[in-house]
């Protein structure tokens, strides 16, 4: 995103990728497992889901192709990239001098110290999607969002699955009762759940797949040579994603914070903006969501119940059960969440089949300063599940309605009505 918004914008650029272009997303995340994801819930085969998955990278690839790249004025190297002082990068023995530079190197699956676990051979992101034979049994650790993806899709496709979690639940950062939704269907699906276990036994089980988190790439960049801090999340940036050379930005999973492909890219936008045109965007000015695409999907933004509570905050839940298209798809099982402070709007949470496109309305209306009431005022198609959103905004509506305004109200429709 960086290079391509640079170069169309008339600047001089220079691209280093040491492996796949287009990164994690198109080859070993987003991409591969949303298509894999598809083709379980589609009711496809092994073989079937395979083919999907290779196709939907196929077909999304040339979004990413160094030729496309090229045609839009990009230098595109491909080589292993360092630091040799504060305004050069050696790329394999070439040396590319920069104004200013962008580290965009992504982050690789964090590897627990598991007994026996180094001793057999086992799945990540970056494997799973190569398999071309079905594991009969899998073992999955880490409950987050990709253990809780994946662990519904290949129990969707036939295979035995067992999930472990080092907490107490599943998807231990969301809302407790989101979490519960989905764990009880997961659960329905055949997937066997364990929590609170601390050490997963991985010695007997057919295929191992590793989800417990994600490590920046910083290893080889020689970003002490540039005067580019970093730590143990990755590197340090400040609110206009700086680094500690005023001259180099990062974006992405490399600084450790929201590690999704779509925050990335609005990093991209800012690091675009301030490096070129001495900019002053701001990154926390932006309202960044995620979802876990489970059927029911998880989606959040914003604070949660737990933090809203915290701060004397409001929450309103509508559950879906008193949304007439939940009713009539015979789908109730979920509600959407959302915390406000006198209907300006601090966080949501979304349980439902379309919950991520429901929570893009609310991250909206939270980027636009917007407030529950315009929520209420909103006008959506009937019948569909977004209407438990005016829902929530006509419940803030009724909860402004307090004795003295229904007092006044009371006064004015016996005196004017």
């Amino acid at each position: 995103m960086c290079a391509a918004g640079a170069a169309s914008l008339g600047a001089r650029v220079a691209l280093i990728e040491r492996h796949l272009l287009g990164g994690d997303c198109l080859n070993t995340g987003c991409v591969p497992s949303k298509a894999m994801i598809a083709a379980a819930r589609g009711g496809l085969d092994w073989a079937a889901t395979v083919a999907r998955t290779r196709d939907a990278r196929i077909a999304l690839a040339p979004n990413d192709s160094a030729s496309r790249l090229q045609g839009l004025g990009v230098d595109v190297f491909f080589g292993a990239a360092s630091f040799g002082d504060a305004t050069t990068i050696d790329v394999d023995g070439s040396t590319v001098r920069f104004k200013r530079a962008v580290i965009a190197t992504g982050s690789r699956p964090t590897i627990p110290v598991i007994p026996g676990l180094h001793d057999r051979p086992y799945l990540t992101n970056e494997t799973i999607f190569e398999l071309r034979t079905q594991p009969r049994d899998l073992l999955i650790v880490g409950a987050g969002a990709s253990g809780c993806e994946l662990a519904q899709t290949f129990v969707r496709l036939g295979t035995r699955v067992t999930l472990v979690e080092r907490s107490e639940r599943i998807l231990p950062g969301e809302d407790a009762d989101a979490a519960r939704v989905v764990a009880d269907r997961l659960a329905r699906d055949g997937v066997r759940i364990l929590t609170g276990v601390t050490d997963p036994q991985v010695s007997g089980a057919e295929s191992v797949f590793i989800a417990v988190g994600r490590t920046a790439n910083v290893d080889g960049l020689s970003l002490e040579r540039a005067g580019v801090a970093f730590g143990e999340r990755g590197v340090q940036v400040d609110d206009r994603l700086r680094t500690t050379n005023p001259r180099i930005y990062a974006a992405g999973d490399v600084t450790g914070s929201f590690q999704f492909t779509h925050a990335a890219d609005a990093m991209a936008r800012v690091v675009v903006q301030n490096a070129l045109f001495f900019g002053r965007k701001k990154f926390s000015d932006l309202v960044i969501p995620w979802c876990t695409f489970t059927d029911p999907e998880l989606a959040h933004v914003g604070i949660t119940s737990e933090e809203a509570a915290r701060r004397g905050a409001r929450t309103i839940t509508v559950t879906f059960d008193d949304v007439d298209r939940a009713v009539i798809d015979g789908d109730t099982n979920g509600f959407v969440r959302v915390q406000h402070e006198r209907g300006r709007i601090l966080g949501a949470t979304i349980v439902a089949p379309d919950a991520g496109n429901l929570i893009s309305v609310v991250t909206s209306v939270m980027q636009g300063k917007g407030t529950l009431s315009d929520l209420a005022s909103a006008v959506f198609p009937y019948p569909t599940t977004a209407l438990a959103l005016k829902r929530v905004g006509d419940i803030s509506r009724r909860e402004t309605l307090t004795p003295g305004v229904k007092r006044m109200l009371r006064y004015y429709f016996a005196r004017w009505h």
